[in-house]
């Protein structure tokens, strides 16, 4: 498996840690209080994906090596000291980024852009921005804020390449993306969890798509009346795998560009169950799990591969599936499930990024300044 990670990824920084954030100095740099980036439910994040080898020397491997050979896995680390575990590749900034740096003894920083260059320094991939949810029902308000992001970062001298920006899969925003990589800007389509939502991003060239799978199953286990999560679970599917799982076939069997990204997962079972996607978003409690347990020879490749562009053939979408997605359309197919999550992703993204606009009034200008 490749070292290098082709996508944004993000990780949960612990507030409780000073040591780790003596690591990311931040320079005093001008600020644009409007740059907002990712607000999520936990504190601050750098998803770092790394080649993992066995850790035997018998001629025995473990689960990560096996999982690895087909699938990316991306471990969502908690603490910069997981890095020397994890090397990083990749990462994502955060407005719960900025708040955990925020809340530790003695730290201080100074601008969103100013990080996500510092994240650049760190990692050889690409660093994932997140755009201000708050502007999510706004096509050319994205747009915008994606331009003016990407030439703050020109300015610190992060190139083009070297970016992506995570943007939430509603219409105006799979519409942003749809501009913004025929500009080649590189885009990250986020609160996925219907397959109008995946196939209308795959179609406007998102670079990636991203769905929650273990949300999905929260959602179906306390929720009925969402006609896609039913039929997954008349079939005796679980919601959120089928739903990667359709979007993987769909993506390769009509030659999209996008790379799916499989995030939220609950247990090694999932894990297994995704096998050949391009990105799994794992925890370490599991990834853990998976580098103890040792595979003998004999059973070295009996776990199988999942999903693959070969079998992607002969998957089969209905006449409604394949229609080219417009405004309409799109907003018919949108089930209770994708509306209830993609609403609930985006308040707690805006309430976040609302605290840390009110912690930049508090800090800035610094005193003397």
């Amino acid at each position: 498996m490749s070292s290098t990670l082709h996508s944004p990824l993000s990780s949960t920084l612990s507030p409780t840690s000073s040591l780790q954030v003596k690591r990311l100095r931040i320079p005093a740099r001008s600020v644009d209080s409007a740059v907002v980036f990712k607000p999520r439910r936990f504190y601050p994040s750098i998803r770092a994906a790394a080649n993992f080898s066995s850790s035997v020397d018998t001629g025995l491997s473990t689960e990560l090596d096996a999982v690895t050979s087909y699938s990316e896995i991306v471990p969502d680390t908690v603490v910069f000291d997981d890095f020397e575990r994890f090397p990083p590749t990749a990462a994502t900034v955060s407005s719960s980024l900025l708040l955990g740096i925020c809340s530790l003894p003695d730290t201080k920083f100074r601008a969103f852009v100013n990080v996500g260059g510092d994240l650049a320094k760190l990692v050889p991939g690409r660093v994932s921005t997140e755009v201000d949810a708050r502007l999510a029902y706004d096509t050319q308000a994205i747009v915008q804020k994606v331009h003016d992001l990407s030439k703050l970062y020109n300015k610190i001298g992060v190139s083009s390449e070297r970016l992506l920006f995570k943007i939430p899969a509603t219409w105006q925003g799979i519409e942003a993306s749809r501009i913004l990589e025929l500009e080649g800007i590189q885009t990250h389509m986020t609160f996925v969890y219907s397959f109008c939502q995946a196939a209308a991003a795959a179609q406007a060239g998102a670079s990636i798509i991203q769905i929650f799978v273990g949300r999905l199953r929260d959602w179906a286990r306390n929720h009925t009346g969402d006609s896609e999560v039913e039929a997954a679970l008349s079939k005796g599917e679980d919601p959120g795998l089928a739903l990667v799982t359709k979007t993987y076939n769909y993506i390769h069997k009509y030659g999209h560009k996008s790379k799916l990204m499989a995030a939220a997962i609950r247990n090694k079972q999932d894990v297994f169950n995704l096998l050949g996607v391009d990105y799994i978003i794992c925890p370490l409690k599991i990834l853990q799990v998976l580098k103890e347990s040792v595979t003998p020879p004999d059973e070295k490749y009996s776990l199988i591969r999942r999903l693959s562009p070969q079998t992607a053939v002969s998957y089969n979408f209905s006449n409604e599936e394949l229609v080219n997605w417009d405004e309409n359309s799109f907003a018919s197919a949108l089930g209770p499930a994708a509306m209830g999550l993609l609403t609930a992703g985006m308040d707690g993204y805006a309430s976040q990024s609302t605290r840390v606009e009110e912690l930049f009034d508090k800090i800035w200008p610094p005193p003397n300044v």
